[in-house]
């Protein structure tokens, strides 16, 4: 049984808004450009059809990401999310304590994450460290440049 995936309702209307993009207009495009390599001849030395075909699988392995994704989707209510420990959807702000600098992460799906907005998946290492954590505790994650103690000084909606 796959693992239930997170999202609100926002990110499932992007997923689907993509899904369905994938299934017309991207199936369709790729299609064309395999037909007018097609046309060129021979296939065995035609890169512009290696290529379509390629792009093509691309696509078909995206398509099946999505369909699972949505298989597995759970919806959750950002107005009920329990702020006493940090969960999926919480913003949570930490104190590099080494740094003594502060930073806000939203706790999201890895589907959401985008570190951009300060969106963290709960499957990454900082996301893993802080989930089910609660105000004033210490976490320890493992990260590229050795292990940095980030202490939790706020959680919110």
């Amino acid at each position: 049984m796959n693992k239930p995936v997170y999202l609100t309702a926002e990110a499932l209307d992007r997923l689907k808004n993509e899904l369905h993009t994938a299934r017309t207009t991207g199936r369709h495009d790729i299609a064309e450009a395999i037909a007018e390599a097609r046309a060129q001849g021979d296939l065995s030395e035609n890169a512009e059809y290696d290529a379509a075909k390629e792009a093509q699988g691309h696509l078909e392995a995206r398509i099946a990401k999505l369909e699972e994704t949505m298989a597995n989707a759970r919806i959750v209510d950002e107005s009920s999310v329990d702020t006493s420990k940090a969960r999926i959807l919480s913003k949570v702000k930490v104190r590099n304590k080494k740094a003594k600098r502060e930073m806000v992460y939203t706790l999201v799906s890895a589907e959401e994450a985008d570190l951009k907005e300060q969106k963290i998946s709960v499957d990454s290492p900082i996301g893993k460290a802080l989930l089910g954590k609660a105000l004033g505790d210490t976490v320890r994650v493992k990260v590229p440049a050795g292990f940095v103690e980030l202490e939790i000084v706020d959680i919110s909606r």
